[in-house]
């Protein structure tokens, strides 16, 4: 272009926008797709769960002969979806696949390591030294709040850490936490002498102290997470975690300790809390929980089993109830698992490619999505990055994936470009 062609565009387009500013406003939006999902049940295999052997099986390997022969663990079966399969210890979710998508080329190029993968898959970034990003949990609460404001917008249902938690959003975004199904949140039940008219007497003397707090400061923080607590404390919360209402029968269905767990999210739900992440890292089942190292491997299958009886009552539960095209389900893992064994029979760490698994929702399920080679080490078809699996999700709520927060006055979008998976939506 000559100089001359380019001052006189130039011109033209500072002309236009100053007649219309909107001209030099942010580029023109992307048609992003957009669910009607309300809440999201996510559930935490911590340990990292086999891809291989569980929703993206091969050929048969042997973890006991000489040499060890890579491969799946198990035989697989047909799924309702044609030319689906999972393992052979998932025959009721097999059952439900046309509900469900089992995301089989997720990936991510970090150093294999627990706490490394656990915190990327929570908030579909690395670990930095100078932020600390939210969780998705987090991020969800903050945006969607609770459904009813008389209950917290993010519940964890297992052990807390800094992964899970609301990072530079602050204790606004933060999660109401419990490690048992059978006593609920600690700390929300007032002693039984202490009567509301008590309670709201100690909260008039607080006042006084708590209004000299500087809103900008730390302890505003405290004064703001102390008056959630306040607010919740007492019987009212409380209910929702009594699991004695439902009926055996139900409860049977959902089988041991982590399927009651699962029960418990769907009646938070119902309660309208937002978000409820349920941790499924029981390590006494088979000695090493998902960590599958060395002979964890040989009873990997007990947990593949319960995570079965647990995710297909769970479905079929919120089907019952009217609200699974209302609740998505996601099932998130910090990495998998490759195809050969080690020296003991176990697998190591694989996070090039793994599976995720998205259920419910509204979504336009299709059982599989995505294609890996023949012992699940690369992607073939349709990578599916972290950022990309947090997209779906907010995609799924409503939530345009390209939403900023702040840090500060830095604006940080709330997925690291993530975009949708497009097919999974109708």
């Amino acid at each position: 272009m000559k100089r001359r062609n380019f001052i006189a565009q130039s011109g033209a387009i500072a002309g236009a926008a100053l007649a219309n500013p909107s001209v030099l406003a942010s580029p023109p939006a992307v048609n992003l797709p957009k669910g009607k999902a309300e809440h999201v049940v996510f559930i935490w295999l911590g340990g990292g769960m086999s891809q291989i052997d569980t929703f993206d099986p091969k050929r048969r390997g042997n973890s006991q002969a000489s040499p060890k022969l890579a491969g799946s663990e198990y035989d697989a079966i047909d799924t309702v979806v044609p030319g689906v399969q999972f393992c052979e210890h998932l025959p009721r979710s097999a059952k439900l696949a046309d509900r469900m998508t089992a995301i089989r080329t997720v990936n991510h190029h970090l150093v294999d390591e627990h706490a490394f993968g656990t915190n990327f898959v929570h908030t579909g970034r690395p670990i930095s030294g100078s932020t600390t990003y939210p969780s998705i949990g987090s991020i969800v609460s903050h945006v969607r709040g609770a459904a009813n404001p008389d209950v917290p917008a993010y519940m964890l249902i297992g052990y807390p850490n800094v992964a899970r938690g609301p990072g530079f959003l602050g204790p606004k975004a933060g999660y109401v936490y419990l490690v048992d199904t059978e006593s609920g949140p600690a700390g929300f039940s007032r002693p039984a002498d202490v009567t509301a008219l008590r309670v709201d007497r100690r909260r008039q003397l607080l006042q006084p102290l708590t209004d000299r707090v500087p809103s900008d400061s730390l302890l505003s923080e405290y004064r703001t997470a102390q008056a959630e607590a306040l607010r919740l404390a007492g019987p009212d919360f409380m209910r929702h975690f009594r699991l004695q209402d439902e009926s055996d029968d139900l409860r049977n269905a959902y089988g041991g300790e982590f399927g009651q767990r699962c029960l418990l999210a769907r009646r938070l739900v119902q309660a309208g809390v937002r978000f409820i992440e349920v941790s499924h890292n029981l390590n006494f089942i088979n000695g090493t929980g998902w960590d599958t190292h060395n002979e964890g491997q040989q009873n990997q299958h007990v947990l593949i089993k319960e995570l079965d009886i647990a995710l297909s009552a769970l479905i079929t539960d919120l089907e019952q109830q009217g609200i699974l095209d209302k609740t998505l389900i996601a099932i998130g893992t910090e990495f998998g698992r490759p195809a050969e064994y080690d020296g003991r029979g176990g697998r190591g760490h694989q996070g090039t490619c793994f599976s995720l698994v998205l259920a419910g929702g509204g979504l336009n399920h299709q059982g599989a999505y995505g294609v890996t080679d023949e012992l699940s080490k690369k992607i073939v078809e349709k990578p599916v990055s972290v950022p990309d699996f947090h997209a779906t999700i907010h995609a799924a709520l409503g939530i345009n994936p390209g939403l900023e927060l702040f840090d500060g006055s830095r604006p940080i979008p709330i997925t690291d470009q993530g975009k949708p998976v497009a097919a999974l939506f109708g």
